[in-house]
């Protein structure tokens, strides 16, 4: 008997993960009463409680730091089309 995985909107994640960290009710009864198992309970608690600090960083900080990123490719992109077109224009004998 094959069963089917269950997919959980972003929202019932939220809305479990904060009952599970306000600790009102044990995991077992969080699962009970939200039909997950405990263990996927703490596995999302565990991730939200790691994300957490992120939210909180300054959005300016935040974007150079993808920026750099993004540099770092475009100029790794620059630096090898200009190679392939330094080899192709010798290849024809643009180049000598």
């Amino acid at each position: 008997m094959t069963t089917t995985r269950k997919q959980h909107s972003a929202q019932f994640k939220a809305r479990v993960v904060i009952e599970a960290i306000r600790g009102e009710k044990t995991l077992s009864q969080l699962g009970s009463q939200f039909k997950v198992h405990p263990i996927q309970i703490a596995k999302w608690r565990k991730t939200a409680l790691q994300q957490m600090p992120e939210l909180f960083v300054d959005g300016r900080t935040r974007k150079t730091h993808s920026g750099e990123a993004d540099n770092t490719a475009l100029y790794e992109e620059i630096g090898r089309l200009k190679v392939e077109l330094d080899w192709l224009k010798k290849k024809v004998g643009m180049l000598d």
